[in-house]
């Protein structure tokens, strides 16, 4: 699907969707359980993966309240769409061998947490995805499952998928890098738990993405899963900066308190509804976004930004509201080490500011759905926006660029969809936006959402 943004003025109240983050891990953590209900779910493309994983594994998504919720799986991924609840029979911590190949479709997330799931089976699974999940890194998360004992291998030894992973995975000790892609370690914290041995992890290079760990660690403690992030000495720490690694003790069970856990709004999706007001909200008028409660997720980092960049923010955290207004941006500098997907967002916002926007630490950014950081430069620059790109460094110069309407590439990947979008709403003219269907990926509704605001888009 192709969608045409035309210069617009916006006003009004949108709702953030729930996290991705958060859903893909409360699905996968009530897979483990007995049995548990989701409340507030993300339904999109990458979560309808890990709910097929779960089913894979014996488990069932259906809608709560469902007949299916009894223990039956929703008859077709379109039965949970529009879910306020979903009704999760679990698996009780050991997955059973899947009857078939699974497949995680476009979502990383649910690669990597389900390879390490299936390392829990007494037997072998398979796991696959698109060709652009196929081409993204898993090497490390299989040696690490090699070194504890199970066989995890890339069909084609190049550390990719199509992947073969045989258990029964008991536990132990393993060292892994922590700065390829902190869902290695969220994988190992959620299968550790309810191995017999429990799991020692060793970071052999620093964590980044800390902030995506805190979202597990939270998550798993809301599960009344223990695991704890230690020092070099050995000694715990209150979240997974700084951490040189992480205990986890065996034997463990997922039960959330009351049964049901509840999936916060997602951040990474607020930076797009907040770079939208701050450049292209009505004069004297504001851009409101509800869903926006405080949690572990490194992505509110954004509110800071955007305020750094001179837009007023006003965020009423008991209320979990946001209010912006469009501003006369400046150029700032970040460090994208912890928050990799706001890359997009700040490469956008930084097009229409004046002054240099340079953002740093950036190269793992590289290995999401597309390298963004090519990607940005390169889209940008056919809207007319001018940009130094180095191996971990995008510097966009928004005071030698000047936004035009063109056709640019979403290049299959739902953050540059949006991030481009939110260009488009300060460049003259008419911008099209080629593959926008994929915000389906985590931000089904995000044109509808603009539209109600006012943006001025068409799709075809």
């Amino acid at each position: 699907m192709d969608v045409h943004v035309t210069r617009s003025e916006l006003r009004g109240t949108a709702r953030a969707p729930p996290s991705k983050s958060y859903t893909h891990r409360a699905l996968l953590a009530a897979g483990y359980s007995d049995g548990a209900t989701v409340e507030s779910p993300l339904i999109s493309a990458d979560t309808r993966a890990t709910a097929r994983a779960v089913t894979a594994f014996g488990g069932s998504v259906a809608p709560a309240g469902d007949d299916a919720s009894t223990g039956g799986a929703a008859e077709t991924e379109s039965d949970l769409a529009g879910a306020d609840a979903l009704a999760v029979e679990g698996f009780g911590g050991r997955p059973a061998v899947p009857d078939d190949v699974i497949d995680c479709a476009n979502s990383g997330t649910t690669m990597r947490l389900v390879t390490a799931a299936a390392a829990l089976a007494d037997g072998t699974t398979v796991l696959t995805g698109d060709g652009s999940l196929r081409s993204r890194p898993q090497g490390p998360l299989l040696d690490a499952l090699g070194d504890l004992g199970v066989r995890a291998e890339s069909t084609r030894a190049n550390g990719q998928a199509p992947l073969v992973v045989t258990g029964p995975l008991e536990g132990g000790e393993v060292a892994i890098p922590g700065d390829v892609s902190s869902q290695y370690v969220t994988a190992l914290l959620m299968a550790g738990a309810v191995t017999d041995e429990g799991v020692e992890v060793e970071l052999t290079t620093e964590l980044k993405s800390a902030p995506y760990v805190d979202i597990t660690l939270e998550l798993l403690a809301d599960f009344g899963v223990e695991a704890t992030p230690v020092d070099a000495a050995g000694d715990p720490l209150d979240g997974a900066t700084g951490a040189a690694g992480f205990s986890v003790p065996g034997g463990q069970s997922y039960e959330p308190a009351g049964g049901s856990y509840a999936v916060p709004g997602d951040f990474s999706s607020i930076s797009y509804l907040l770079g939208a007001g701050a450049v292209a909200a009505a004069p004297g008028e504001t851009v409101r976004i509800e869903g926006a409660r405080p949690s572990a997720q490194g992505d509110a980092a954004i509110v800071e930004v955007v305020e750094e960049m001179g837009a007023t923010v006003d965020w009423d955290r008991e209320a979990g509201e946001i209010a912006v207004e469009r501003a006369d941006l400046s150029g700032v500098t970040v460090d994208v080490g912890d928050t990799p997907d706001l890359l997009p967002t700040i490469a956008a916002l930084g097009a229409v500011a004046d002054g240099d926007t340079r953002i740093e630490n950036c190269e793992h950014v590289r290995y999401k759905e597309t390298d963004r950081v090519s990607a940005m430069a390169e889209e940008l620059g056919k809207l007319g926006a001018e940009t130094t790109e180095e191996p971990d460094v995008l510097t966009v110069h928004g005071s030698e660029s000047d936004l035009t309407g063109a056709t640019v590439d979403g290049r299959h990947d739902h953050r540059i969809v949006m991030a481009l979008s939110v260009a488009a709403l300060a460049a003259e003219g008419t911008t099209t936006v080629r593959g926008a269907e994929h915000v389906d990926v985590s931000f089904p509704g995000f044109f509808d959402a603009m539209a109600d605001l006012g943006m001025d888009v068409e799709r075809d």
